[in-house]
């Protein structure tokens, strides 16, 4: 595992949970709007943590956390992901994982393990504008077999969406269209690398009638009048 970073407390990232956050490095992405630019090269971590540093860290923390994000970067890049949540998950935490959904093996594995309780996969645009907002090829295959082993419910999800430059309003129409039936839709405000903040008022009214295709739409970032 190359674990670049280590947020040892959240209240925000697993949803009922105080969590502590593992930010692992390298993607197979390169979106423009990313927050997490340094996380995104896949070369070998200079000053990371080790697994056995971060788990010696949980091991301290058991009675005040209750949860482990594992995040990005994307996880299921790393070859030791399956062991290093079998050891989190001995230890009695919660596991929730991040991905952008390209390796859904993955995901099937560590799902059909009961390694992982709560799944939370970026869907970055409808599926024909993809490789506009990753910036590099993207096998459709994989981001769609990745949606639909999640909508079998196996374990507690969410898909999520960043209102980034360049989505409009029939882009997120279209998303909730392939994802028809999802539990959770996300729909969280951009914030760019620069760090100003991408405005999300034109969605507002297509955001409100999503409730009709997915069972609870929930929104970071924005607030939507009545």
């Amino acid at each position: 595992m190359k674990i670049k970073a280590l947020e040892k407390n959240s209240f925000v990232d697993y949803p009922g949970h105080l969590s502590c956050v593992v930010f692992t490095q390298g993607c197979n992405m390169n979106c423009f709007y990313c927050h997490n630019k340094p996380l995104i090269s896949n070369e070998e971590v200079k000053d990371g943590i080790g697994c056995e540093e971060v788990l010696d860290f949980l091991s301290k923390r058991q009675k005040f956390i209750d949860a482990v994000v594992i995040s990005g970067g994307e996880p299921t890049l790393q070859n030791g992901l399956e062991d290093f949540t079998r050891d989190v998950r001995k230890m009695g935490f919660k596991v929730k994982l991040d991905t952008n959904g390209t390796n859904p093996e993955v995901v099937e594995n560590l799902i059909s393990k009961k390694l992982v309780d709560y799944v939370a996969m970026d869907i970055k645009a409808p599926l024909k504008r993809y490789e506009e907002f990753c910036k590099v090829k993207t096998d459709i295959n994989c981001i769609k077999k990745s949606i639909a082993i999640l909508m079998e419910g196996a374990v507690d999800y969410e898909f999520r969406t960043t209102l980034a430059p360049g989505l409009g309003v029939a882009d997120i129409l279209d998303i909730s269209e392939e994802i028809k039936g999802a539990k959770s839709y996300i729909i969280q405000r951009c914030r760019m690398p620069d760090g100003a903040w991408f405005n999300p008022a034109p969605f507002t009214d297509a955001i409100k009638s999503i409730s009709k295709t997915v069972k609870n739409i929930g929104m970071r970032g924005i607030e939507i009048s009545a």
